[in-house]
């Protein structure tokens, strides 16, 4: 019977390309388990520490790369974020499949990581809105953030799809279902890499 090592599917994308909303999907689907982050950011009114991320005080995040405990690590609107090592390398170990939703910096970080599991593991996805208008108008329409912050995402944002030629993928949204087709369809894909078959 063949086998085959789990795929670490990383997706990029500007706040508002609907990145996060394919790896939840993925995720409640079964198909790959979705790596929950760690950040120092104060949890939104809706968000569940341990189901939206781990949220960590500075001096614990701290701790924690200092003891290596961290794949990547990134220092985003001014708060930390990282990827647990328990959240990623033992599911791939097992043949499970594991979304990762991160930053262009991160993503960065886990492309320069030396380990061969991950790195055999990787496959690397970057979502982005079909035009700046549309990016503003997902920004202005989550009716989360002040004008301020919004500008501030916007010029972000803008900076972030300039590194969208990184990725080895590139999804242009449309709307949710054909997005997520897509998302699936790539993640199938990557299983039949013989690569990946033991």
């Amino acid at each position: 019977m063949h086998e085959r090592s789990g795929i670490l599917l990383l997706v990029s994308g500007p706040s508002g390309s609907g990145k996060t909303t394919l790896c939840e999907r993925l995720a409640t689907t079964g198909e790959a388990y979705y790596a929950i982050s760690a950040t120092t950011r104060r949890p939104r009114p809706s968000e569940v520490d341990g189901e939206d991320y781990f949220f960590l005080g500075m001096d614990e995040f701290k701790s924690k790369i200092t003891d290596g405990d961290f794949i990547e690590y990134a220092e985003v609107h001014e708060n930390f974020y990282g990827t647990l090592k328990s959240e990623v390398v033992d599911k791939i170990n097992k043949g499970l499949d594991v979304v990762m939703d991160i930053d262009v910096q991160g993503a960065d970080l886990v492309r320069a990581c030396n380990d061969p599991l991950i790195q055999n593991a990787l496959v690397d996805l970057f979502v982005t809105p079909s035009s700046e208008e549309e990016l503003r108008n997902r920004l202005v329409g989550r009716q989360t953030d002040s004008e301020d912050v919004i500008a501030t995402r916007m010029q972000n944002s803008l900076d972030e799809m300039q590194q969208s030629s990184k990725y080895s993928y590139l999804l242009v949204s449309a709307d949710k279902e054909t997005d997520f087709a897509k998302f699936n369809a790539l993640l199938i894909a990557e299983r039949l890499n013989q690569s990946r078959i033991k």
